[in-house]
């Protein structure tokens, strides 16, 4: 069996590192190509510190992908990159895992259009940790029985978006587990302009402060108790059995698919 292609957008990054020495790591698969417009020219393993992979840091993805033929795009950009990377990409058959967050309803509605016409898979995540995803399905649970809830997400400072995208996705999930249950105490006179943003019925505050990766707490109140369920990436290297997972298994979904429970 031949190895899966992988192309890393983003590889400057922290991220970027990471998803290099995990995919070199990984049986079945290698980094042919790596875009990013830092560290033009760097070995790619160099800056992953994994010792030299002869994959020269690039600029140009058309380029890349069509001297490569990589199979699959994972992209670790930004907000305001991503979608021009999968633009050109999936119209090219590649396919794309994505954990770039900051995406909009709009662009999700674009993706599954573009999916469809290329016949090409993209797979995004909000998180890719294990561990996230199993507390967003205990907050879907707790959902159907309490009468409250509230997200804080912790993020380091240059974190782009916030709230969090994996914030967002399991205030959405605990809104559909609920069924109207949950309930918004907030009133304009108990200081609505502090109260975080309202995603339904579950307010989610975001903080951002150095020296954090990534945590979410998921709070519950009902009559006489509340219950906390909390998440804690101590670093990135959580993030990469879920990338690897998804790496392996994109090209055998269909359309766009969202949320690593989806493939677990």
């Amino acid at each position: 069996m031949t190895a899966i292609r992988v192309l890393v957008a983003g590889a400057g990054g922290k991220m970027g590192r990471e998803v290099i020495k995990a995919v070199t790591a990984a049986d079945g698969m290698e980094v042919v190509a790596a875009v990013d417009v830092a560290l033009l020219g760097a070995d790619a393993g160099v800056v992953a510190g994994i010792g030299a992979l002869d994959v020269p840091i690039e600029a140009d993805l058309i380029a890349a992908l069509q001297r490569t033929r990589a199979e699959v795009l994972a992209d670790f950009t930004q907000p305001g990159v991503v979608m021009q990377n999968l633009r050109l990409a999936v119209p090219l058959g590649t396919a794309a895992v994505v954990g770039t967050t900051g995406l909009t309803a709009e662009h999700l509605h674009e993706l599954r259009r573009i999916t469809t016409d290329a016949a090409t898979p993209v797979f995004i995540a909000p998180n890719f940790a294990i561990g996230a995803v199993l507390m967003m399905e205990f907050a879907q649970k707790a959902a159907q029985y309490f009468d409250y809830a509230e997200v804080i997400e912790f993020h380091h400072e240059k974190k782009l978006d916030a709230p969090s995208g994996t914030a967002l996705r399991t205030a959405e999930l605990m809104r559909a587990a609920a069924q109207g249950r949950l309930a918004d105490p907030a009133t304009p006179e108990a200081g609505e302009v502090s109260r975080g943003l309202a995603e339904g019925s579950i307010r989610v505050h975001a903080v951002r402060l150095p020296g954090m990766v990534a945590s979410q707490e998921v709070i519950f109140g009902g009559l006489g108790q509340t219950l906390t369920i909390r998440h804690d990436t101590i670093n990135r290297e959580s993030f990469m059995p879920g990338v690897i997972l998804a790496i392996r298994k994109v090209r055998s979904l269909h359309g766009l698919v969202v949320g690593l429970e989806q493939i677990m």
